[in-house]
């Protein structure tokens, strides 16, 4: 014989209340009295009742689900992120929801609309280099119960919250570093201006340049140079017109730059040196080692992750929050070389 599973209705009827009063107790609703919710609880766990959450979600317009859009996930800054951001938002109930643009501006625009169908609770984003504005994100979460979080690269038009680094104290602190080990002619390999990270990472290191009574050469920034083979092709250039040192707005792009001074016969770092951004694993492990600014992803995801489920409570109706950064001195700028992803702290 096929037992049929405990409903609302059971509950109702061994308590004496109605099934809306059932429905609304299991929900947590407060304008249900305390005892009414616990007897209700105790009775659903004796008859063995339970709850269908996605009916329940559906009913109410929304899921349980929040959805991360990043550029790509075989970044490890990007994949830390989503780690500790879902470990954070499985504890409190929720399922993470990944889409990655690759860093095109329509496959943000397709990943926004997939989401913003899906009924979820709230979007995560750090957008594409090739998103030129906050358009599309707007569109999404207007008139919707959408709750926006952005972390590392953000708009600041959007409402929601924000997580972001200190990301000109972090160029400024490692181009500052360059500065105090000698090199004089230092380049630098920045991202694209549409993204407000890139535009702060630039803006510490000619900060650092002019502090030092250093001139900041147009001919030595390379825009638009996040990946390896850019960082190799721009780090070319640089050698030509006689850098001694190269800051990076990120570390693929420095991978390169750190494969072509070797090609060339450079020592690094005593003719030439790099430091990057993000302290990605591999920075340990190449000879030599690399410099590079730590961004602390975990923390941003578990930052982002608390700020979500703040929106979603109730609690805030957005906020800004920082995270600092540390630049990791390996052999590349003349620190002494670590295997463990960790050095000279500054």
């Amino acid at each position: 014989m096929i037992m049929s599973k405990t409903t609302i209705v059971d509950i109702a009827l061994a308590l004496g209340i109605t099934p809306s009063t059932v429905s609304r107790a299991l929900a947590g609703n407060k304008k249900i009295k305390e005892s009414t919710r616990e007897a209700v609880r105790a009775k659903a766990k004796e008859l063995g009742y339970e709850r269908n959450e996605v009916a329940s979600n559906l009913r109410r317009g929304v899921t349980k689900t929040v959805g991360i859009i990043v550029p790509r996930i075989n970044r490890e800054f990007f994949s830390s992120i989503i780690s500790k951001a879902e470990e954070v938002l499985v504890e409190a109930g929720y399922s993470l929801l990944i889409c990655q643009t690759y860093e095109k501006a329509e496959n943000e625009k397709r990943a926004l609309k997939t989401l913003s169908s899906s009924r979820l609770a709230g979007i995560m984003i750090s957008h594409s280099a090739e998103t030129p504005s906050s358009k599309a994100i707007k569109e999404t979460i207007h008139g919707s119960k959408i709750k926006l979080v952005q972390f590392d690269r953000v708009f600041e038009d959007l409402p929601g919250s924000r997580v972001v680094n200190d990301d000109f104290n972090g160029a400024y602190t490692a181009v500052k570093h360059l500065i105090e080990r000698g090199y004089k002619k230092i380049g630098a390999m920045v991202g694209y201006d549409t993204c407000l990270a890139f535009v702060n990472r630039y803006k510490g290191y000619e900060a650092a340049l002019k502090e030092a009574g250093m001139p900041v050469d147009s001919a030595l920034v390379f825009p638009e140079t996040i990946v390896r083979e850019t960082g190799y092709a721009n780090a070319g250039k640089a050698i030509d017109a006689g850098c001694d040192a190269l800051y990076s707005s990120g570390d693929f792009s420095a991978l390169g730059a750190l494969e072509c001074a070797l090609e060339r016969g450079l020592r690094v770092p005593e003719d030439f040196a790099i430091v990057g951004t993000a302290n990605e694993s591999f920075t340990a492990l190449t000879t030599p080692s690399m410099s590079s600014v730590d961004q602390h992803p975990s923390d941003i995801g578990r930052q982002a992750a608390e700020a979500m489920l703040r929106l979603l409570n109730g609690d805030t109706a957005g906020e800004e929050i920082i995270v600092d950064t540390e630049l990791i001195v390996r052999e590349s700028t003349g620190g002494k070389n670590n295997k463990s992803n960790k050095s000279l702290i500054l």
